[in-house]
């Protein structure tokens, strides 16, 4: 009788201890205390305490940009050795990784599947360096007076860079920087600051990253809850501090390491939401995948990238085509393009710890990983990312199983630059040459992959993913990670039977405890009546 009851009362009282447990664990409060000085602090910030329009060093004429930074350290003397070491101005950053090693790695020697790297097109591609003159790799990082200071801290929104002027400001013309006026007044960074180069990086608005564009100058909160105008108008150093020229934030497309993030739990803390259960969900969810739904939400961006179409001409000359929204589907200089809008993410696994295409590393799978984001369900560091993966296809040697670097920009022709000679030939021999690595002369084109985190154009709360986006059987957002079990979406017979088991012990229970009780009460009214 025992050994009968033992199963009977675990399939009874199993479901009953789950129910108690949920309807205890009552909804936690967030303590606002946090977001209010967070709000305090952005709509507080200090005026300028300094008229730079009336200092000395700023009256007399400028003839060289490089003048204006020598007088801009003649007062803030200590700030060209910090920039020295920045990684703005060195396009590279000491890292560890699993089976490399120390290594330095940034956009001055990795490959990307945009415009496939630097190498041998510097005065076009630095740009947006925050320097003068880098235009080969004979450029000198120790002396101070090539440090751009007025790309980051103009505020008056005239100062430009020159397409192929190796990060000089044009000389003459409409565009020439007034010195005196901008070096006048100049500030904290603004959104435009960073944006002149974070926006259009790879040669356009919104081509490269899809979260960052020029909407987000002047946007709302459907697009932005942060730096939306009727809300915060957070800038982008809000978030991303800095201090003796260290500003917090890792670019994943080229960093490695996980340390100095800007993240969200520093405003939000850990436990943001109302709701404890999904409190539970950051443990192994960022905040980043049910808070940005969609991105490119104004702009389209550009989701892939097929360099084997390039260097086709009309009549000998270069041409472009235009889709059906106006945007450009095919260039003679770069090949076939394809773009998105509003487009729900891709996610991955990710530690915080990145490896990156080497262009003297031998390709081991296709399609080729430009860059890889570590990560698992059993590692304890990893969360599930919201990521854009941007596709191309670009040119590998098959010989050395290589991904091959073009040199793409000259300015003058016949010096192998693609964009002006198209002939992928002669752009690929002095590409290899650049880089100091041989190649067999032969050419193909492989597909290749290249992982983005996503973490901006952040939607309003009601907006947010819900439960069902992810835990359902179909269409699941999450329907390509499939190391782990998610309720709701997948089957597994013995969970299945766990579970039938439990609503039916909770029915079973309610029924007996419901049958108990009309049992007990029609014997208490029939010893009633007999007394």
């Amino acid at each position: 009788m025992k050994q009968k009851l033992i199963p009977f009362l675990a399939i009874v009282l199993i479901p009953q201890v789950f129910l108690a447990i949920a309807l205890l664990d009552k909804p936690k409060q967030m303590d606002p205390a946090v977001l209010n000085a967070l709000k305090k602090e952005v709509n507080s910030r200090p005026q300028k305490a300094v008229d730079h329009s009336q200092f000395a060093e700023l009256q007399k004429h400028f003839d060289q940009p490089q003048e204006v930074t020598q007088a801009c350290l003649s007062c803030h003397t200590e700030r060209g050795k910090e920039l020295l070491t920045n990684h703005h101005w060195l396009w590279e950053r000491e890292s560890y990784i699993e089976g490399r090693g120390v290594v330095y790695l940034g956009k001055k020697n990795l490959v990307n599947n945009f415009c496939t790297g630097i190498g041998g097109s510097e005065g076009t591609c630095n740009k947006c360096h925050a320097g003068y003159g880098w235009d080969d790799d004979s450029f000198d990082f120790t002396e101070q007076h090539n440090i751009d200071c007025l790309v980051c801290h103009d505020n008056t929104q005239t100062y430009e860079k020159e397409s192929g002027g190796a990060g000089y400001p044009p000389t003459t013309g409409p565009l020439a920087p007034d010195y005196n006026l901008i070096a006048s007044n100049v500030g904290k960074p603004t959104k435009y600051n960073c944006g002149y180069c974070h926006f259009y990086s790879a040669g356009g608005n919104n081509i490269k990253h899809g979260h960052l564009e020029e909407a987000l100058l002047n946007t709302n909160r459907s697009v932005d809850v942060h730096m939306a105008k009727e809300g915060m108008d957070m800038s982008c150093v809000d978030c991303h501090k800095t201090e003796n020229h260290v500003m917090k934030g890792r670019y994943y497309g080229t960093a490695s390491n996980d340390y100095n993030r800007a993240t969200c739990t520093e405003c939000h803390g850990a436990t943001p939401h109302a709701q404890s259960k999904l409190n539970e969900h950051t443990v192994k969810v960022s905040c980043q995948t049910c808070h940005i739904p969609t991105y490119a939400k104004v702009n389209p961006t550009k989701l892939y990238w097929d360099w084997s179409t390039a260097c086709n001409l009309q009549d000998g000359k270069p041409y472009q085509m235009m889709d059906s929204t106006g945007t450009i589907s095919y260039q003679s200089i770069k090949g076939t393009a394809h773009w998105g809008k509003n487009i729900e993410p891709e996610y991955v696994w990710f530690n915080g710890q990145a490896d990156h295409m080497l262009v003297s590393d031998t390709i081991t799978e296709f399609p080729v990983k430009i860059n890889t984001l570590f990560g698992d369900y059993k590692d304890p560091k990893a969360k599930i990312t919201p990521v854009k993966i941007h596709r191309g296809k670009q040119p590998y040697d098959p010989h050395y199983k290589r991904v091959l670097k073009a040199k793409l920009w000259d300015k003058e022709p016949g010096k192998g630059g693609l964009w002006v000679d198209f002939n992928w030939e002669t752009s690929l021999t002095e590409g290899m040459k650049i880089a100091g690595l041989p190649w067999s002369g032969e050419w193909e084109f492989v597909e290749t992959e290249m992982f983005l985190p996503i973490s901006h154009m952040v939607s309003p709360k009601e907006n947010s993913l819900s439960c069902v986006d992810c835990h359902s059987r179909n269409d699941s957002r999450l329907a390509t990670l499939t190391d782990f079990y998610m309720p709701g979406r997948d089957r597994n017979a013995t969970i299945d039977l766990v579970g039938i088991l439990m609503i039916l012990g909770t029915v079973g229970g309610v029924l007996v405890h419901g049958g108990v009780r009309v049992i007990i009460g029609k014997k208490r009214r029939t010893n009633t009546a007999e007394h």
